[in-house]
């Protein structure tokens, strides 16, 4: 019977045979740091405890890993567990994983704020002087957030054949939600400027030339998403954003703008196609207690002035 890291090494090939290297390459990486916490001994599924856990947990945040880290990866070992007790290899133990963390936290806030934005898409008028590697990432960008935030992933995968009628439909990467966009003429206009020109592509940009689910294609994509981050960085410098511009920017400004036009956080999810609604308020966490604060501030005005009659 195979032990945890011999279970964990075979999931890990099996979802690289299925062409889920992103996938693959998260296993790997949570195996890497069982394997620096326990040794490189095998040991049996028996021996994870929620002391064993909690002792993983401590070790990880020693190390200076983020609380998100972490949660990537004990949830990561979480699902190795599942399927362990699903294969009868391990014991279902009731809430092994209850006393540590696989949550999310917004520790960072990823959004541009109203000013930066501003930068960003006036940038792109005839007169800025913006090098043309930035140019390119600084349109690619706009069109993502046109696109309701679509993550830079699925808008290397688009195909020619999701694209009908000034709409695109596709399957989201992560979450595999089907998806459809309604192009709007904004985006339409960079969208065209961008299109790969090569027939015998099935990709309508182009950004990977190997066929989807092979681990060229995902080498590829791993490369373009390096270099689209990198000018995104040297675009922010250019511009003198506040804050730092990368592929995550622009989903996570269209869904916290979305938010601040009151638009309802179980629409922005379906938007965004979320796998749940708590994802999308992890999104919003950072921002809501902004909102909460100008409320308080509203509300302590008109008691001041309203109420107490209190003159400014």
């Amino acid at each position: 019977m195979l032990k945890v890291v011999a279970f964990m090494k075979q999931v890990a090939v099996g979802l690289q045979m299925e062409g889920n290297f992103g996938t693959a390459h998260v296993y790997r990486s949570s195996l890497n740091a069982i394997i620096a916490y326990h040794g490189k001994r095998d040991f049996a599924f028996d021996e994870v405890t929620p002391e064993w856990l909690k002792g993983f947990e401590i070790y990880l945040r020693s190390r200076g890993c983020s609380w998100n880290t972490v949660s990537t990866y004990l949830r990561t070992f979480r699902a190795v567990y599942n399927r362990a007790v699903d294969g009868r290899m391990a014991s279902y133990v009731p809430n092994l994983f209850r006393s540590v963390y696989t949550g999310t936290r917004a520790d960072h806030k990823r959004a541009l704020c109203d000013e930066d934005m501003k930068k960003v898409f006036a940038g792109v008028s005839s007169s800025s002087v913006v090098p043309a590697g930035m140019r390119r990432s600084q349109e690619l960008f706009i069109l993502m957030f046109l696109l309701r935030g679509l993550p830079f992933v699925d808008l290397a995968y688009l195909r020619k054949s999701d694209l009908r009628d000034h709409v695109i439909t596709y399957r989201r990467r992560k979450t595999g939600r089907s998806l459809s966009v309604t192009v709007t003429p904004e985006a339409m206009a960079i969208l065209k400027k961008y299109i790969s020109r090569d027939d015998t592509s099935p990709y309508l940009f182009p950004l990977l030339k190997s066929g989807e689910g092979t681990k060229e294609a995902y080498r590829e994509y791993q490369s373009a998403l390096r270099s689209f981050n990198q000018q995104l960085m040297l675009l922010g410098e250019w511009l003198a954003l506040n804050d730092r511009l990368s592929s995550y920017t622009a989903r996570h400004t269209w869904a916290t703008t979305a938010y601040h036009c009151e638009i309802h956080p179980g629409i922005i999810s379906e938007a965004m196609g979320h796998s749940s609604i708590t994802v999308t308020e992890t999104y919003l966490k950072p921002f809501r207690s902004r909102k909460i604060d100008e409320a308080n501030t509203q509300i302590i005005s008109y008691v001041k002035h309203s109420v107490i009659g209190i003159s400014a």
